[in-house]
Parts: C-alpha cells; sequence; structure tokens
C-alpha cells in the first residue's frame, strides 16, 4: 500500500486579504503537487484571517463564489482541505471549512461549538453548524473535519470516527495562552492540544491531522505547532512553533488495519446505549421528566434539591 503524502500548510494569512490569501492557497497548493503530496490541508480562516470582527460579512462567500471555484478547479488530482467565512443561502455567517477534491467542493463542515469564553466572541457574529459527518474521499479513507474548539467536546471525534472516519483532521486559528511553567516546552495551549489529540488518536485508532495557523491578527499571536498523530496515539510529525512552512509527513494507512484490528475500541462502542442516555438527560434537563439523581436521592433518603424546569 502506497503511503498518504499529507502537506501542512501552517500559513500566516492576512486579515480580511481574501486575494492575497487565495493567491497563497494556489501557490501553496501548487507548491504541494509538486512534491507529490496527495492531501493539504490548510488552517481555520486561512482564506480571511481569524479577528474578523465587522469585516466577516465583508470578506464572506457562497459556495458558489467563482474564488471558490477557481480554488477548487486548483485541486485537480489532490485533495485540499480550505477554510473561509460561508454565507448561506438565508444570509448566515458560518466558519466553515471545505474538503476539495478533483476540481470540486465535495464536502463542507461548519463549525459546530463556537467559544464565547476568554478572548473569544464567535456567537456574536457566526451562526453554529448542526451536522457532524464522515466523507468519503478519492484518498481511499473516510474523512472527517471539525474546526478548533469542536475538538474541545468529546463528542465531535467520537461520533465523526463512528461515521466512519479514519483520518480526523482539525484545522484551527489557536492563539497562544498560558505560557508554560516549570519543566515545560513552548505554551501551556500547545501542551492541552498535544494531551487532546493523542487521547483522540487512541480513543478512535484513527489518524489525526491537527493544522494551526501562526503570525499575528491585531494583537493576537498563534502558535502553529501542527501535528499529525498515529492511530496508536504516536506522535507521527511536529511542526515548530510559530514557523510558517508547507510540511510534508507521510502516513502508512497499514497502521489503521493493525491498530483496529488489536484495539477494537470502535467496534465495542455502544451508541444505542449512549442515545438513550442522552435522550434522557436532554428531557431532564428540559423538565419533561423527573430528575433521576434526585429521584434516586429522595429513594435512599436523601433531601436533594432539584430545580424546577421551565
Amino acid at each position: 500500500m502506497q503511503p498518504l503524502r499529507v502537506a501542512l500548510a501552517q500559513l500566516a494569512p492576512q486579515l480580511g486579504g481574501v486575494e492575497a490569501n487565495l493567491e497563497l492557497h494556489h501557490a501553496w497548493l501548487a507548491e504541494a503537487r509538486s512534491q507529490d503530496a496527495d492531501l493539504v490541508v490548510f488552517p481555520e480562516l486561512g482564506l480571511t484571517g481569524y479577528l474578523l470582527q465587522d469585516l466577516n460579512s465583508e470578506v464572506a462567500m457562497r459556495l458558489d463564489d467563482p474564488r471558490l471555484t477557481d480554488l477548487a478547479m486548483a485541486t485537480t488530482g489532490l485533495s485540499a482541505v480550505v477554510s473561509f467565512v460561508e454565507e448561506a443561502a438565508d444570509h448566515r455567517l458560518f466558519i466553515a471549512a471545505a474538503l476539495m477534491e478533483d476540481g470540486g467542493i465535495r464536502h463542507v463542515h461548519r463549525k459546530v461549538f463556537l467559544p464565547n469564553y476568554g478572548l473569544f466572541d464567535e456567537r456574536r457574529f457566526f451562526a453554529a453548524g448542526s451536522q457532524i459527518r464522515a466523507v468519503s474521499s478519492r484518498l481511499g479513507v473516510g474523512v472527517g473535519i471539525a474546526i478548533c474548539e469542536d475538538f474541545w467536546h468529546l463528542a465531535m471525534p467520537q461520533l465523526l470516527a463512528l461515521d466512519g472516519a479514519q483520518l480526523l483532521i482539525n484545522v484551527s486559528s489557536s492563539p497562544g495562552r498560558d505560557v508554560a511553567r516549570h519543566n515545560e516546552v513552548g505554551l501551556g495551549t500547545a501542551t492541552s492540544w498535544r494531551t487532546l489529540l493523542r487521547a483522540y488518536a487512541e480513543l478512535t485508532t484513527s489518524f489525526v491531522i491537527f493544522v494551526n495557523r501562526v503570525g499575528v491578527d491585531e494583537s493576537i499571536t498563534f502558535w502553529g505547532g501542527s501535528q499529525v498523530l498515529g492511530p496508536g496515539g504516536a506522535t507521527v510529525f511536529a511542526a515548530p512553533l510559530h514557523d510558517e512552512g508547507l510540511f510534508l509527513v507521510e502516513l502508512d494507512l497499514a497502521e489503521l488495519r493493525r491498530a483496529r484490528v488489536s484495539m477494537p475500541l470502535l467496534r465495542d462502542e455502544r451508541p444505542e446505549v449512549v442515545l438513550r442516555q442522552l435522550e434522557r438527560i436532554v428531557r431532564e434537563r428540559a423538565g419533561d421528566l423527573p430528575d433521576a439523581t434526585a429521584e434516586a436521592g429522595a429513594a435512599a433518603g436523601f433531601d436533594v434539591a432539584v430545580e424546577a424546569g421551565p
């Protein structure tokens, strides 16, 4: 089996500079093609920059935008994941990432989990996506795409893997926060991401591809550190912090079979049990069912205070 050659496009997009960013994407696609890449992955909002604020509506693109069509045409013979502000037919704006293959847009993921804490204010400007889907690809494996904060919620990688993804791709604009202390190397943010990525790779027995941008938007610095992890959780490649570059990584897809045969975690998942429990929790939170915890406590003789439903 031929190795899969993945190009990690750890770039520094210009804030609001769509035309310049498109030119950079075309150039890096051409460079990746010259190095026989099968897949090129660009970071979150690589076509627009991240800290857009009121520029969002100005840089937004419909999926039939000629600029996206031209970029998709540049993927003839390879695959690419590209991220931008998408404007829907009803004029809602989404943070989106598209899988482009062989000259067209094959799949679009809209960011599901929008952070609204700390320095993040995404819900002020964007609508949240509502679909989590894996998709087959010309690469011969299932692809699942997530965007930054999506991976800070356990359901995302699990659902993508259960839906058939063997490559879990997270595109990110993660700012550097919490300078690591003591004997840690780099940023606290990077340490947290490495922990998450390793856990997801191991628990889903999937390749995990994480591409984070570099550069500065206004006063926010993005740390890079893109990574690829194997289905056993081992680090296959780690890009440097803060450095812009196109990094080529070869993946041995035979590792997927070895990992999933020796550690059949996905086979042994119980989505039907999880679904029943989630339905119960949702109904309890909505006040449609009595709180099971309170009932159990009362049966045991404890006085459990329960907030009344609406």
